[in-house]
């Protein structure tokens, strides 16, 4: 728990009004840090009362029930509450996005060493290193496969690692093994032995090289250049019940955004995120992700990556409803939910762009016109219309070249050669094979 001194729930001794929301140890928790310990809630008239937690199923739990308020969120946990899949059905918002990007699939020295007979890199792209896994899959003798572990079945990363495997031909449900850990044992079970793999925030793979039992193989911005990963979630019945409080929960993490991703407060941040009640790794690891320069391997020099991790930049923080979309065609490509007009619609209308622009109306912030975009067609960086001012969207493009349009949903996850079948019925099949935890 937070030693951070606050009134308890519901507590306005001090005039604020109480919000309690969960996190887990990543670096792109930043922006409910920086909100809560920068005065950014303060000045919105909000007592931000943090809680740690170690995995998301625990984060999850706690929102559902009522524990939390709001949460970090995966950007896929809202969508997967309001459809109902893999756990019992709340109706849930993503009212903002909290980051983009900073991911990375980290793989074992082993595991890497035989990735590199095969012609793997560092640095290189992720076609080129996905290759060099498939050749090392089709060359064992062995009948186990390879297990690779993401955070959470509704993760961008399950769906980044299974988007990287499949584009290199192989069959995530059939060729690995997918498993769940929490981020901060991700490390400890590599080492282990018990994963070949893993895909998780930062700062755990960097730590996982420092210790020297990972080799980072990808980054999600190789993969999906700012792309949708962390979002702001609550109950639909909270948000309806307290349209005030997080219009004003919104405004605050709008301005702690920009400033956690202002270079200028670049040290202060790492120190603050170093904190023991939140990271409590060292400022220098949690640097490397906020400057963009991974270090892949030990004793090598740092990877520059463009848009590894982005909170403000290029409307990082906009609910976008083709980020829902896309997550939704993930989800029925991997046989997770089937496809249909109703649950389309449900995905979509769980990103709430209205709420963002109504919280931060008169405040001067540009904010898109657009509610959706297509996904993957920006190869620079465009101008687009944003009131009567313009905005900067960088480069979205997927490794691939391949283009989402939220328009051509069905089309798109037809366009996959691999994918699984889901389950009869209105049952679900869970990512996780052994089980959600």
């Amino acid at each position: 728990m937070m030693s951070q001194a606050s009134p308890s729930r519901g507590d306005a001794s001090d005039s604020r009004t109480v919000v309690c929301a969960g996190f887990i140890p990543l670096t792109d928790c930043a922006p409910l840090v920086v909100a809560a310990h920068k005065g950014f809630a303060a000045d919105e008239g909000l007592t931000l009362e943090l809680h740690r937690e170690t995995s998301w199923a625990t984060i999850r739990d706690r929102v559902v029930f009522g524990h939390f308020d709001v949460a970090q969120m995966l950007a896929p946990m809202p969508l997967a509450r309001s459809l109902g899949i893999g756990h019992i059905k709340v109706p849930m918002i993503a009212p903002c996005a909290l980051s983009q990007g900073g991911n990375a699939i980290t793989v074992s020295a082993d595991l890497w060493q035989r990735m590199e007979g095969a012609g793997a890199r560092l640095g290189a792209a992720p076609g080129t290193n996905g290759a060099a896994l498939a050749a090392v899959i089709k060359a064992r003798d062995r009948s186990e496969p390879l297990v690779f572990a993401m955070v959470y079945p509704f993760s961008g990363h399950n769906y980044e690692l299974r988007y990287w495997l499949a584009a290199a031909g192989i069959h995530p449900d059939r060729d690995v093994r997918l498993i769940v850990v929490p981020p901060p044992m991700m490390g400890a079970a590599l080492a282990a032995g018990q994963i070949d793999g893993f895909c998780v925030g930062e700062p755990w793979s960097s730590l996982a090289v420092d210790e020297g039992s990972g080799r980072i193989a990808a980054t999600k911005a190789d993969i999906w250049r700012q792309s949708p990963e962390k979002v702001l979630g609550c109950r639909r019945d909270w948000a309806d019940a307290n349209a005030d409080t997080l219009a004003a929960l919104i405004r605050a993490l709008h301005a702690a955004a920009r400033w956690a991703d202002d270079p200028g407060n670049r040290d202060a941040l790492c120190a603050l995120l170093a904190h023991p009640d939140h990271l409590n790794v060292p400022a220098g690891v949690i640097g490397r992700a906020l400057t963009g320069r991974l270090i892949a391997a030990p004793g090598t020099e740092p990877l520059e990556i463009p848009d590894f991790l982005a909170f403000h930049r290029h409307a990082a923080s906009f609910p976008w409803r083709s980020h829902a979309l896309w997550i939704y065609s993930q989800m029925v490509r991997w046989g997770q939910v089937p496809f249909s007009a109703e649950g389309m619609r449900a995905a979509a209308d769980t990103y709430r762009p209205d709420l963002y622009r109504a919280a931060l109306a008169g405040t001067g912030a540009v904010i898109p016109n657009a509610s959706a975009k297509v996904e993957g067609a920006l190869t620079r960086a465009e101008p687009v219309a944003a009131g009567d001012k313009t905005l900067t969207l960088g480069p979205d493009g997927f490794f691939d070249e391949r283009i989402f349009d939220p328009a051509e949903v069905e089309a798109y996850i037809a366009s996959f050669a691999i994918h699984t079948e889901p389950l009869d019925g209105d049952a679900v099949r869970p990512a996780d094979p052994s089980g959600i935890r």
